[in-house]
Formats: structure tokens, sequence, C-alpha cells
């Protein structure tokens, strides 16, 4: 159903679970589910090689003014690279050295050119959420090229990796009718376009249950190039605020607390020590589940199923 301005009928939900959440616990007793996201691009983003008007100018490292449209911005493909040739391999041995599990957000043709990323993934126990089939926005594609892409970006990943995408989650935000493609894809078993609450929660899609992973822009790295913050310290002091006020309401009620990384931003050494003084404050932790996401994901369907109405 559309509106008279062709919209698609999009009930808003500002109720969620109120003061009445699930009474559950993750796995070992915890109240707080902890997931760290690293969002793979570099390759997939606007580039005029790819036949794109212009090249990507989000997340970059300045705000000056830029080449003109139409012509290469090499210095934006550059700033991209960093996170493929150096960034990535940095926060892999970090998540490795520590034990610690990743997610993968992953843009399909960023793991197509970098086959040693693949193949780290790969070998890893990593999961991986499908990030598009490239790092555009959906709501810009009608809707024939939205759903080869939601395919695309299924069958590419499981190709580059033999591993298939549990999740999907656009690039900022989806159109009004990425999640019912997504659903009627059925390869995936959650997405993450949205970003309304601390919990999982159940919605129908052409009458059929279907899991949201709330996301975050919130606790994410994207606020260093945003000049939300600058130093390492802000933003692992932000992070850990975040934290402990979810591990203490987590003793009355479950919470998820999700954080969003880029290997071409926090893959920085000025940055990446804010990630190691985060890790280190979760040291000795025994209140807090850290996790994939699709372990949270599949944790919440076996002790929250889905019931119709509810």
């Amino acid at each position: 159903m559309t509106d008279a301005k062709g919209h698609m009928a999009h009930e808003r939900d500002f109720l969620g679970y109120g003061a009445a959440p699930p009474k559950l616990r993750w796995p070992n007793g915890a109240g707080l589910a902890l997931n760290f996201v690293l969002n793979v691009e570099e390759g997939s983003e606007y580039s005029i090689g790819d036949g794109d008007p212009a090249s990507e100018s989000a997340l970059l490292e300045v705000r000056a003014t830029r080449v003109p449209e139409g012509d290469r911005d090499l210095a934006a493909e550059s700033m991209y690279e960093y996170g493929h040739r150096v960034g990535i391999w940095r926060i892999f041995d970090l998540f490795r050295s520590r034990g610690v599990p990743l997610t993968i957000f992953a843009s399909a043709v960023a793991l197509e050119r970098c086959a040693p990323v693949a193949q780290a993934i790969a070998e890893s126990e990593w999961d991986i959420c499908a990030h598009g089939w490239r790092w555009i926005e959906h709501y810009k594609l009608d809707p024939e090229t939205e759903t080869d892409h939601i395919a695309k970006a299924h069958a590419s990943i499981l190709a580059s990796t033999g591993k298939a995408p549990q999740g999907w989650y656009c690039r900022y935000a989806p159109s009004e009718r990425t999640r019912e493609l997504v659903a009627g894809h059925g390869g995936y078993l959650y997405d993450s376009d949205a970003y309304n609450d601390d919990l999982p929660y159940w919605t129908e899609v052409a009458g059929k249950a279907h899991l949201v992973m709330p996301y975050t822009m919130v606790n994410n790295d994207a606020k260093f190039l945003a000049g939300d913050v600058f130093s390492s310290k802000d933003f692992s002091d932000f992070l850990i605020d975040g934290f402990e006020v979810l591990a203490a309401e987590a003793d009355r009620v479950p919470r998820m607390m999700s954080i969003g990384l880029h290997s071409r931003i926090i893959g920085h050494p000025g940055r990446v020590a804010a990630l190691v003084r985060f890790l280190d404050h979760l040291k000795d932790r025994d209140d807090v589940w850290i996790c994939r996401r699709e372990d949270i994901a599949r944790h919440w369907m076996a002790e929250q199923p889905f019931r119709a109405g509810a």
C-alpha cells in the first residue's frame, strides 16, 4: 500500500518493550551482550572507475574542497586503500591476540577485490552480515536493482569466504522495501537496518516472522570523522561510559551493545589505542557476553521465539 506521494505505508513503533523488556539472560547468566562490528567497505565505495558520476565523499579524513565532479579523487581513493592495506590487519591482529570475536559487515565487492582479506575472514570463526553488494545507498535504487543487489551480495560473499552472510545491513538507511526484499530472499537470518532499541525484536514481514538486530551510529568510530571526538581517549571514555551504564541496567533487564568500526578509521595507530583501552577495560568481567551477531540472533530466537500479535 502506498500514500498519495507513492511512498509505501510504514508504521512507526514508538513503544517497543517500554518498561517491560523480556526477562532473558544471555549465556553464562550474563546480562549484557557485547558485539564488535567491523565494516569492510573499501573498494566497493563510489568510484569513477566503476562508472559512478563522482568519487566517494563520505568518511574521509578532510573536509576540504574536493576534485571536480566527474574526476577521480585520488586522495579519497588512497584513504580508502589504507583500510585494506594496513588498518584491517592491525585490527585483525588485535582481536585475534585477545581472542575476541568479530562480526564482519561486508560489502561484497570489497571482498571480491581483496582476496587476502576474504581469506582471513574465511579462516576465522567470525560471522558475516551483508553490507550491500556495493557500499551505496539502497534508498536510491529501483526495486529491480535492489532485489538484484541483495541476491548478488549473498552469493558473492559466500563465494569469497565460503560463509553465507547471516544478516543484512544497508549503507546508513534502507529503502522502504528493503526489509521485505531481504526477508523474501530467504537466506538472511536478520537485518540490522534499525537504530531504535538496545535489544533485538521481532516484526512481521509479508505475514512471516522477521528478526531485527538494531545497530548503532552512537558507539561508532565514524564519530572521529564527524568531529564529535578527536582523541582516542575521548572515544574509549565514551565507550566505557556506555558499557558501564548498560552493564548496570543489565542486572535487572537484558541489554545488547554494538560497537561499529571501520579499518580505514579506527585502524590508524592514534585511534586503535581507543580500542585497546576499551578491551583492557573488559578484562575479567563476567557480567558480559562478548559474542558474534549471529550468536545473539540465534540465542534470541531460541529464548524469545516469535509470537504473533505479541
